[in-house]
């Protein structure tokens, strides 16, 4: 019985020291081989299916040559809603080009709050000859001797047009003051004349719609590292882009000055959270239908938001008073 036991012992032992000792030789190079694979495994289920493919290809039957994919529940409800809300923009897109109609969207926040990403989704299926994305580079030599709102006012939308601008003269309210592109004369100043400008806009019958997508430091951070190694977000990448991490509280600030100083009742601001940037887009979405009545129009009811993703510009304005001096509690 003695030597069976020994016997039994042994492997037991050698098991544990396989455990703590590292492979060599061709044990060693398969590790890495099978690692590598492992890493490739996880780049590869990193990849996203093209925005609309579930949804297009949920009921389609199980063929030769087809591979099922599973795919979150939310992310059918997203897609199945987001094309809902595109058919009604392409209705809205028409009544604006009818009645002659003249649309502004501004599209605001920090750095990889989804913007972008918002404006692709709501020009995805528009008319181009109708919609317009204006996304200007930082002003040159010319317009830097113009009046400040110049380049911007040549951009207005005329009878018909849609005109979404990605970033716009808020940039002195914000991004200027904090990387020091501009003065501390230059931001009052403009502070103190955008509601008049805006005023001036509204009056005249252009509709004005003001979004500022909120995303929260941990998750803009997130969003930075995600630039930094997918190829395909490369071109997101600016010098700036860290800064903004660094630059956190004094972007709360200036965010802080530009509401107090900008919200108006004609010209009011709109905050998106947006650290879930679907529900941003959709919410951004219903938000900017729901400002306009056009014909065939869905009810009330599917276009109603979420409390908790669409805040309106004074409970943004109580909100930061509230938390100005607790900024890690804030939510961008």
């Amino acid at each position: 019985m003695a030597k069976e036991d020994k016997k039994k012992s042994k492997p037991k032992n050698k098991s544990k020291k396989s455990e703590l000792t590292p492979a060599k030789g061709k044990t060693a190079g398969k590790s890495k081989a099978e690692a590598n694979n492992k890493d490739n495994q996880k780049k590869k289920l990193k990849k996203k299916l093209i925005e609309h493919t579930a949804f297009k290809n949920k009921d389609k039957l199980k063929k030769k040559g087809r591979q099922a994919v599973y795919v979150k529940k939310f992310v059918l409800e997203y897609e199945d809603e987001l094309h809902k809300l595109q058919i009604e923009l392409l209705k809205m897109q028409k009544h604006v080009k009818n009645e002659g109609l003249r649309i502004m969207a501004l599209f605001e926040g920090r750095d990889a709050a989804g913007k972008g990403g918002t404006i692709k989704r709501i020009t995805e299926h528009l008319n181009p000859r109708g919609t317009r994305v204006v996304a200007l580079l930082a002003p040159d030599d010319r317009e830097q001797t113009q009046w400040y709102f110049q380049r911007y006012i040549q951009h207005f939308p005329s009878a018909g047009e849609i005109v979404l601008f990605d970033r716009s003269w808020y940039n002195r309210a914000m991004v200027e003051p904090v990387m020091g592109f501009c003065t501390d004369e230059q931001n009052k100043r403009f502070l103190k004349d955008v509601p008049f400008l805006e005023e001036m806009i509204v009056k005249d019958g252009i509709i004005l719609l003001k979004f500022f997508f909120s995303v929260s430091k941990n998750m803009q951070l997130a969003r930075f590292d995600s630039r930094e190694t997918d190829p395909l977000k490369h071109f997101k990448i600016s010098p700036v882009d860290r800064m903004a991490q660094d630059l956190w509280d004094d972007y709360t600030v200036r965010k802080f000055q530009m509401l107090n100083e900008t919200n108006r009742t004609l010209a009011p601001w709109t905050i998106i959270r947006s650290d879930n940037k679907k529900l941003a887009r959709l919410n951004c979405i219903k938000t900017m239908l729901s400002k306009i009545d056009y014909e065939d129009k869905i009810s009330k009811k599917e276009l109603q938001t979420d409390p908790d993703i669409v805040v309106s510009g004074i409970d943004e304005i109580r909100f930061l008073e509230k938390y100005l001096l607790k900024p890690t509690e804030l939510p961008g």
